[in-house]
């Protein structure tokens, strides 16, 4: 891994050590403030979710620094209807270990996180229906979601106080998650119960983990504004390594939490190559969201989260356009129960009817219609061991096809999974 470190971060190690208050955090406490919200640094990068959201985490201090564990995995059996459909037991899977500490006059966080879906998901690749996007073995995926690298984040973040409300903050990631798009679904709050990826992650947040990813962040008040460069190309199948590439892409996205409970983004990226089976391809995407979270402590509810999402594509020298629509609610009924629907509309294109056959001599990528999935899940907690959550749910996803799609994957399939999570807890 050839990977220089900044000789700005290389500046902020040898200061010395001053202790803000604002280190002291405790497993699932929601902070008040913007600025306090990015300290803590629980989402994937540099993304933020509203300053009200819990988020199961072991926490320990040791010296001077502050240490935190997030993590969650399921063990997932799907069965599909239709053509296309298919069967299969896998697990996806991720892990985070987080320290902190006041350095010099901010605060420095090293961040790294592991998935073992390179071993738990076989073939690179476990179904689902319509999803589209990367490659495996020189032939693109189709109705099949690609596993995450072993190294899905490798990260040093710095937070410094210029003024009163004022925040300048630095991202160095060789593995990371540039400026575009929400929290990346296996780490937003309003998906943390559903096993599966939303079918328009390659419209919204499948740069999360993008190579050689350097971030500046600007805040002030209830506003943040940040931009990036990245290397653009998505990983191959080659999941167990580091990847790395010239720093050919950016981003910048403006942040806005106007209270406690609400967080809005607005983001742009230009993406180089993003394809290996399209290397003349550049991407230009956006995105926009709204995310909710509403703590409410009563009798029959304890929280409520939810995100509304848009992400748009315009790929390739034929300008094809890709839109996503998604909206995603959990409800927390109890410490042992919750319910959650994922509704999506995204557009599809040609490329799933090459059925992940060698892309064809002079193929042209064409739209192809619309699909639309309607998801509904619950689960049950249960107690295994000590500081571990655990829970058993199911979901269906019923999808609505467009006609040009309707032959080759019928008129009405249907998706049933099975899951038990895992994930740390204070409790």
């Amino acid at each position: 891994m050839k990977f220089r470190m900044p000789a700005l971060i290389a500046l902020l190690l040898a200061l010395p050590v001053y202790a803000p208050a604002q280190m002291q955090m405790h497993s699932g406490q929601t902070q008040a403030s913007l600025i306090q919200t990015i300290e803590r640094h629980a989402s994937s990068g540099t993304s933020l979710e509203p300053s009200s959201t819990p988020t199961p985490m072991l926490m320990t201090t040791h010296g001077n620094w502050t240490l935190m564990f997030h993590a969650n995995a399921f063990i997932t059996d799907t069965q599909q209807s239709g053509p296309r459909g298919k069967d299969k037991l896998f697990s996806t899977n991720w892990f985070m270990p987080m320290a902190q500490r006041a350095w010099g006059p901010g605060q420095l966080t090293l961040r790294v996180m592991f998935s073992l879906e390179p071993a738990t998901v076989t073939d690179r690749q476990y179904p689902l229906l319509f999803q589209q996007g990367e490659t495996a073995y020189g032939s693109p995926i189709a109705d099949g979601q690609h596993p995450h690298d072993f190294v899905m984040e490798l990260a040093a973040l710095y937070d410094l106080p210029i003024v009163k409300n004022t925040l300048l903050s630095f991202y160095v990631a060789p593995v990371g998650d540039p400026a575009i798009g929400p929290t990346a679904f296996p780490h937003r709050a309003s998906a943390m119960e559903d096993p599966v990826a939303t079918l328009g992650h390659h419209q919204e947040d499948s740069t999360h983990i993008s190579d050689d990813v350097i971030t500046i962040g600007l805040t002030h008040g209830i506003t943040r504004l940040e931009a990036s460069g990245f290397h653009g190309r998505e990983p191959n199948e080659h999941r167990w390594q580091v990847q790395q590439g010239a720093i050919d892409s950016w981003s910048t996205r403006l942040t806005l939490q106007p209270g406690r409970n609400w967080s809005g983004q607005y983001s742009y990226a230009y993406i180089h190559s993003p394809e290996q089976l399209f290397p003349s391809e550049n991407q230009r995407r956006m995105t926009a969201s709204i995310m909710y979270n509403k703590p409410c402590h009563n009798r029959y509810i304890r929280n409520w989260t939810s995100s509304l999402i848009w992400g748009r594509t315009r790929t390739g020298s034929n300008n094809i356009i890709q839109n996503s629509y998604l909206l995603e609610s959990l409800v927390t009924l109890t410490a042992r129960n919750n319910l959650y629907t994922r509704i999506e509309n995204v557009d599809r294109t040609t490329e799933l009817l090459l059925d992940e056959q060698p892309v064809p001599p002079g193929f042209e990528e064409e739209p192809a219609g619309r699909v639309q999935a309607y998801t509904l899940g619950g689960d049950h907690g249960f107690a295994i061991l000590p500081h571990l959550s655990s829970a058993l749910g199911m979901q269906v996803t019923a999808y609505t096809v467009g006609s040009r799609l309707q032959p080759a994957y019928g008129s009405n399939p249907v998706g049933v999974t099975f899951f038990i999570r895992l994930s740390p807890s204070d409790h």
